[in-house]
């Protein structure tokens, strides 16, 4: 039977990002993020130019697509690099309005989600309701329960083209493994035209397990084989945090060095097995 995903190489996904479109990078703050692909990404004669990046939580991954400059718009709850500190790039860009930050919080972005999922242009929620944070979103707009008459946000749903997560492995089938540290990475998969997942390993059966939790095979369009794929973010259980490699990333950038360090970066060629 052919499946339903494809195996490709981290050039041919990286290739599949567009000028202008939204994409979302999984796993969360420094735990299990698609470094690999933002490294592919970053290798293209021609990098992408005006992304939106959707992010529960956005770190160096993010902050290294700000950096070369591929970033528009951000919408994320938190952007930073948790214990290493401020994520440097973002935090220059947005002090120099250089880029658009839209005002996200959990609700409006699982709100916003859940639309998605349901086919349909909003999703109603009590939250912000009595806030200022409406006056910094003119497109979540104030409806009326059609029930009750009770005043609600109407969250709008939220497009997604791209979704990019990292996974301990996946089998012939397409079935992947995340660990628990799932951020909303399969709610991304959920809502996404298109769904590219690296993985440390390719295996004959992904087994469900306590430690991890599957994604099944019809979520899944493109599958790369990319060791160490996550690093310098861990990748539980086969590896920790690079906390060298963050504090080394952070010293580079307030040096004003940060395209010394992505030269490096790209330069690394320790997940290019797939």
């Amino acid at each position: 039977m052919k499946p339903l995903y494809e195996m490709i190489s981290l050039s041919d996904a990286a290739e599949l990002v567009q000028d202008a479109q939204t994409i979302a990078l999984g796993g969360m703050t420094v735990y299990r993020r698609p470094l690999a692909f933002v490294r592919a990404l970053l290798r293209r004669d021609h990098r992408p130019k005006d992304l939106t990046l959707l992010c529960f939580t956005a770190g160096i991954e993010s902050d290294l697509l700000v950096g070369a400059g591929c970033v528009g718009t951000v919408r994320s709850v938190y952007f930073g690099l948790e214990s290493f500190g401020l994520a440097p790039m973002f935090t220059e860009a947005a002090q120099k309005g250089s880029i658009h930050i839209m005002e996200e919080t959990e609700a409006s972005i699982v709100m916003g989600m859940r639309a998605t999922m349901s086919a349909i242009g909003f999703m109603p929620s009590n939250a912000w309701v009595g806030t200022d944070l409406p006056a910094l979103r003119p497109d979540v707009r104030t409806i009326a329960d059609p029930y009750s008459g009770e005043e609600l946000m109407a969250f709008p749903a939220i497009p997604l083209d791209i979704a990019v997560l990292h996974g301990l492995e996946a089998d012939r089938h397409g079935n992947v493994k995340l660990n628990n540290n799932l951020g909303i990475d399969m709610e991304l998969a959920y809502i996404a035209r298109t769904v590219i997942v690296t993985v440390e390993r390719i295996v004959e059966q992904v087994e469900p397990s306590v430690d991890g939790q599957m994604l099944p095979a019809p979520a899944t369009d493109y599958i790369i084989h990319a060791p160490q794929g996550a690093w310098p973010t861990s990748c539980y259980p086969l590896y920790p945090v690079g906390g060298g490699e963050f504090m080394r990333y952070v010293d580079a950038c307030n040096a004003g060095k940060f395209d010394d360090y992505l030269a490096g970066f790209l330069a690394d060629t320790r997940s290019d097995a797939g």
